[in-house]
């Protein structure tokens, strides 16, 4: 009689029922047992559970996203608490993420939790320290609660006038970005966002004042451009935005519930903007890149409105039936696709609306020799979402690893 092997999330969800230190035996020699006996005792002391998952995240590999490996062992281990994982492209980096208590609850970014490792990352006294001092410093924080107070310390003027950290040092989730070379742009965490005048202070920022939607600056010549030189707007597209976030004057550790809300789906969508950019396979792929962007954009826009005591703006989505035509115009128009009796209301550009209401195609952004939406949904996120149309968690279906699935 065969049994089913357990899947990865569940050998270490039954390694972490034994211990809250869960070591991948490729890392064995990383975590000394002086140095586990002492992070051992650093866990017990904290009020709230914590989980240490020392796991390799490789590209292409069983696990290549710190919060998919985190969401997968806490749901498959049952116990809300704090996860503790290695940052997917710099190997003494961090992420921490937080299920139930006074974080968020469902594990995303934000609170004490996550600032904890965040500001492990970037404290001078730990450059060229092993993982081990890094782990302990991070559960020292998240036990003692000063993970958002040792962020501010760590984040203060003072701090970030000293000497830039050598060559190759990051913090978690830090960004970096080989402008270079055509398309090749690695984008990692949101903690990075909010680092980035830790080793880019001379780095031109944008004005903090106004808010100038960059993509859409872009589509009439990005509807003309080659792939290559599409999959370069896209890269400079997000290099704007990730500015524009870092020159924010908005502190989401002090500010209303709805403007941190607002903030996380800024840095969300620049996050999955930036995951879209690095696996792009066509135009299609890189109009999305533009979409999450755009999404970005909204996001902070009414992050600074909401700031200032004014009326959240609207957001204002690009063409469905091809994104790099730019703005929709206000309102929705009523839509069938050929072939079928079911209609939808979607947003189109001036172009496109006056197409629909002739009665004639609209130009249409192909897939193959397809219209995206025609796709098979299964193997497109696009055609799914319809660029995010069709429902409003295109963000988060990105970060959970659905782009993946084809798109």
């Amino acid at each position: 009689m065969s049994t089913t092997k357990p899947s990865p999330g569940e050998r270490i969800a039954a390694m972490l029922r034994k211990s809250p230190i869960y070591v991948d035996p490729s890392l064995a020699s990383a975590l000394p047992p002086a140095k586990r006996a002492t992070l051992l005792a650093a866990i017990r002391r904290s009020p709230i559970p914590v989980y240490v998952l020392l796991v390799p995240l490789v590209k292409g590999g069983v696990w290549d996203d710190p919060q998919q490996l985190a969401r997968v062992v806490h749901d498959r281990l049952g116990r809300d608490g704090a996860y503790v994982t290695l940052d997917e492209k710099f190997g003494d980096g961090l992420n921490a993420y937080q299920w139930g208590g006074a974080d968020d609850p469902q594990g995303s970014v934000g609170g004490n939790t996550w600032y904890a490792a965040a500001a492990v990352g970037m404290q001078r006294e730990l450059d060229g320290k092993p993982i081990t001092e890094r782990l302990i410093r991070c559960v020292e924080l998240i036990a003692g609660g000063q993970g958002i107070a040792e962020f501010r310390k760590a984040a203060a003027p003072n701090h970030l006038n000293s000497p830039s950290p050598s060559p190759g040092r990051s913090h978690p989730g830090s960004v970096a970005l080989p402008l270079g070379v055509a398309g090749a742009v690695a984008v990692a965490g949101v903690a990075g966002l909010l680092g980035w005048r830790h080793r880019r202070l001379t780095a031109v920022r944008r004005a903090s004042a106004g808010l100038v939607p960059s993509p859409r600056r872009v589509f009439t010549t990005a509807r003309r451009a080659s792939e290559d030189e599409l999959r370069a707007q896209a890269a400079r597209e997000l290099v704007d935005l990730g500015e524009l976030l870092d020159t924010s004057e908005v502190d989401i550790t002090t500010s209303s519930e709805r403007v941190q809300a607002l903030m996380t789906a800024a840095l969300d969508a620049y996050q999955a903007a930036g995951k879209v950019l690095d696996a792009a396979r066509g135009i299609p792929d890189l109009a999305g890149v533009l979409v999450l962007v755009d999404q970005g954009l909204d996001a902070l826009a009414a992050a600074r409105s909401a700031t200032d005591g004014h009326a959240e703006p609207r957001p204002s989505p690009l063409c469905f039936f091809n994104p790099l035509h730019g703005n929709a115009v206000p309102g929705t128009i009523s839509w069938r696709l050929i072939g079928t009796r079911r209609r939808l209301r979607i947003a189109a550009c001036r172009a496109c609306t006056t197409a629909i209401k002739d009665k004639e195609t609209p130009e249409t952004l192909m897939d193959g020799d397809v219209p995206y939406f025609e796709a098979d949904p299964e193997n497109s996120i696009w055609a799914e979402t319809g660029y995010g149309q069709f429902r409003d968690d295109l963000v988060q279906r990105v970060l959970r690893g659905d782009f993946h699935h084809g798109g």
